[in-house]
């Protein structure tokens, strides 16, 4: 590889060009830092150049982003990095959003942004939660102040009649306040209403998964009436745990959850009854399920359809429970001190709970549960 460099003299400092043969790159160093231009006959504009030089794009990333995201200098965009650097987002952050929303690269900081950070930071949000919040979700900082942000934060106050949950709220899923709720949260909420869900319940539902009121409500109709044919009573907050469970997957991979579990030999009807038990037996990846049932059945001897009556136990940790628990249980079995332990008082039970009902039957055996526990991670 040759280079070749050429000289020229300014006022305010050096300019030095640098080309490279296998790159076709001219890379421009001046005292402001590195500017990056092709020289290639598929010459990337000075946006996308700086949108892989400097925010770490890959050059098909660039490529598309700098076909709607349009700047000759690098003035703004790095006025609206310094903008971010000094509201405490990191590099990292930084970086994301840029990926995520690379149109920000395009407006006035100062005068869009800063307002919608300072209504946040009036609200309740520190630096850091609105720094993480908004690299998760950058869109929030292209939608209107007056029109969108500040009358979803009215509404959802409303809702909830208490401004910490409307804030907790917004923090497990921040896209609450950019959505036409018109569209997705009120349609919604009377769907459930439709079913004979309880208002509280519905609350409940916005206060712990608050994406869930925001799919389209022909879709959310599909889920609830998948719900409650599957018997689940729509008072119950189990109905709400089992939509909770449903919106957060696709079709197919749910499908693809009870087709692991009939390969370990569960039926349709066994698959429901352990649905309609505890929902959540389907948020568990593919991998975990196959994990907890490999040790349960082929390590610890369990029956399948044992497991298939205590579908909470795919809610645990294998290592950190499961593992440590069944090896100790074994132990007070081949000692004689238990004569049988069922799954639920083996797996359901609190830390403090499991101790004092078998650890404490013997002082020594704290100290073999200790070293299962230790054998485990």
């Amino acid at each position: 590889m040759f280079y070749f460099t050429i000289r020229t003299g300014f006022v305010h400092g050096r300019q030095t060009i640098a080309a490279s043969q296998s790159s076709n790159l001219l890379i421009f160093k001046q005292s402001s830092g590195l500017r990056f231009f092709s020289n290639s006959s598929n010459a990337h504009s000075f946006a996308a150049s700086y949108l892989i030089n400097r925010c770490g794009f890959s050059p098909e990333m660039a490529s598309r982003a700098s076909n709607y995201v349009h700047f000759k200098t690098p003035e703004k965009p790095d006025s609206l990095i310094t903008f971010l650097e000094n509201h405490g987002f990191s590099n990292t952050q930084i970086l994301i959003l840029i990926k995520r929303q690379p149109m920000l690269l395009v407006v006035d900081a100062e005068k869009t942004l800063s307002p919608k950070l300072e209504f946040l930071y009036s609200i309740g949000f520190s630096r850091p939660e609105l720094a993480k919040l908004l690299s998760n979700y950058p869109r929030l900082l292209i939608s209107s102040l007056e029109k969108q942000i500040i009358p979803s934060f009215n509404l959802l106050r409303n809702l909830f009649q208490s401004h910490d949950k409307t804030i907790k709220a917004i923090k497990r899923y921040t896209g609450i306040l950019v959505y036409d709720s018109e569209s997705y949260l009120y349609p919604n909420m009377n769907v459930l209403r439709g079913v004979g869900v309880p208002e509280s319940n519905i609350l409940m539902l916005l206060n712990c998964q608050p994406r869930a009121l925001l799919f389209k409500p022909v879709r959310l109709k599909e889920i609830v009436e998948e719900v409650k044919g599957m018997g689940i009573d729509s008072s119950t907050t189990k109905f709400i745990a089992a939509v909770i469970a449903l919106t957060s997957m696709s079709k197919s991979t749910l499908e693809k959850k009870f087709d692991v579990y009939r390969r370990w030999g569960w039926s349709d009807q066994e698959i429901r009854e352990a649905f309609q038990r505890y929902p959540s037996c389907v948020t568990a990846s593919e991998d975990k399920i196959m994990a907890i049932m490999d040790f349960l059945v082929n390590k610890m001897g369990y029956h399948s359809n044992l497991v298939a009556k205590q579908p909470s136990i795919f809610s645990q940790s294998l290592e950190k429970r499961i593992v440590p628990r069944a090896l100790f249980a074994r132990e007070l079995l081949s000692l004689g001190l238990v004569s049988n332990l069922t799954l639920s008082a083996l797996f359901d039970t609190s830390e403090k709970v499991f101790v004092n009902r078998f650890v404490s039957i013997v002082p020594e055996l704290l100290i073999l549960y200790e070293e299962k526990k230790k054998k485990s991670l």
